[in-house]
Parts: C-alpha cells; structure tokens; sequence
C-alpha cells in the first residue's frame, strides 16, 4: 500500500450557477498515477464527493490508482441529462488539468456506486454523443470518453422497476428513477426512461467494465447488472461480472481490501501503472 495525498474541493466547472467540485486522492507513484473518477450514489437527490472519503477512496488509491472524486447536480437542481454532462465535464476537466497534480491523463477511469454507477456507465457507453455531451465547463477541445468503467450496483434499465411484481413491490424500497427525468413515475415517459438507459447505449465498442453486485440487494435488484453484463457480453465488449453473496446496498464487502484491491487490479491494467 502506498501513501496517498489528498486536495480538497477543486473547481472542475460551474453549471448554471451551481459550483462544481472534485477532491483528488493522489498515491505516491513514482511518476503520474493512473485516474479514475469516481461518483457517489444517492438516487440522484443526495450524497456527496466525499461520501467513503477513508474506507473506500483513500484505500483504493493506496493500491496505485488516483481518485478524482466529483459531485454533480441531482435531479433537484437539473434533470437528465444534465448529471451526464457535468461527469463528462469532469473527465474534460482530469485531461487538461490532471497533469499538473500528478495523474496520467492519457487514459482516464470511471466508477460508481448505486445512482454514480449509472452515472460512469452512461459516461463510458455514450462517447462521442454530441446530445450527452453538453457543454458544461472550460475544456470542450477535451475528449471525455473513458477507457474503463466500474459499475458498483447501479442501475441498467430505467424502466425495471416499474415492472416489478407484487412480491419485489413488498419487498424492494421504492424506485426513485422517476424524478432524474423529471417523472413522477418513469412509466409516464417509456421512451424516455429507454433512451435514458445504459442498455440502449451498449455496443462493441464500449470501453472494458467491472460490474459488482449483492445478491441481497433491495434497493437496485442484482438483475440490473447481470442484464448489463449479459448485454456487453453480446455485444462483443470486455465485461467481468462479480456477484458478492450476502452484501446488500452499498454493502460492507464492497469496501473490502480483497475487493478493492481486485478493483485496482482491473483498472491499473487498463488505465497503465503498477500497484
């Protein structure tokens, strides 16, 4: 494990007036340290960049990848897809800007848990979409495509949970896809919530993913990542698919030193570096 360096609450972008930041966690490489951005869950309404500031981020860098951990605008600030222009701002921002604290840009990471996974999915399947695009932040002559994704227990389909059956309505919390489009209920709008969703994006050229899941997840069922390996699969992209028996939502196994070191592991041997 290594040291790691910390900065706080660095600008990446204003958009419409709301201020846009990222704390970095920085590994004492030898030389610029492989990035991955990360994004918290929170079902788009709450959460914040320093969310699993010590057991997760800072442990994940220790084993060689810097973090750049973002927020972005929930849904009760802007509605989709304003989320995905500020990630790709970010990614924007890590290009132009990461150099000078220490990362190697020439490839940059995504990864997210529960909503951020949705989030680094969407960032990772939609590349070069002048409509997800935007134009959030100061470095539009920036790429914002990323070279690996890891999906922690986020969602794939949109319209899943409103096709629950009247067991997983008893049992599973209630969705909260509906208001990130603006939606009381994501079955107002079906076309929406299908273009909105990390399976229609998914092609042969989708960057490699990890997708991680509990099998006693009641929040976002597990079905949601297998759909989206299954689909990568298909498609002919790289997809590894854990399923960690026993862990919930944001379970404590996610946060594991065998498993955050595993997650190392796949994006050094993406992104470049060495643990």
């Amino acid at each position: 494990m290594m040291n790691v360096r910390t900065e706080s609450d660095i600008e990446y972008a204003d958009a419409d007036g709301v201020r846009l930041a990222l704390d970095l966690y920085v590994p004492a490489t030898d030389g610029p340290a492989p990035v991955v951005l990360y994004l918290h869950g929170g079902g788009w309404q709450v959460g914040d960049k320093r969310d699993g500031a010590t057991e997760r981020l800072e442990r994940l860098a220790s084993y060689g990848v810097a973090v750049a951990s973002a927020n972005y605008r929930f849904a009760t600030q802007a509605t989709y897809p304003a989320q995905v222009h500020d990630v790709k701002a970010a990614v924007r921002w890590l290009r132009a800007n990461g150099a000078q604290h220490g990362l190697a840009v020439g490839k940059v990471g995504a990864w997210g848990a529960s909503a951020g996974a949705y989030l680094a999915s969407m960032a990772g399947l939609t590349a070069r979409n002048a409509e997800l695009e935007g134009s959030v932040g100061d470095h539009l002559d920036q790429p914002s495509h990323v070279d690996a994704v890891v999906h922690w227990f986020g969602q794939s389909d949109l319209l899943a949970n409103s096709r629950r059956t009247w067991l997983e309505k008893e049992i599973l919390n209630p969705p909260f896809e509906g208001p990130l489009l603006g939606l009381g209920e994501v079955a107002e709008n079906p076309a929406a919530a299908r273009a909105a969703s990390p399976l229609t994006w998914v092609g042969a050229d989708a960057p490699p993913f990890l997708i991680a899941h509990g099998d006693r997840d009641r929040v976002t069922p597990a079905s949601e990542s297998l759909a989206l390996h299954d689909a990568l699969v298909r498609a002919g992209a790289e997809s590894t698919m854990i399923l960690l028996g026993g862990a919930g939502h944001e379970g404590e196994e996610f946060d594991r030193p065998d498993h955050l070191r595993l997650t190392a592991a796949f994006l050094l041997s993406h992104l470049g570096g060495t643990a």
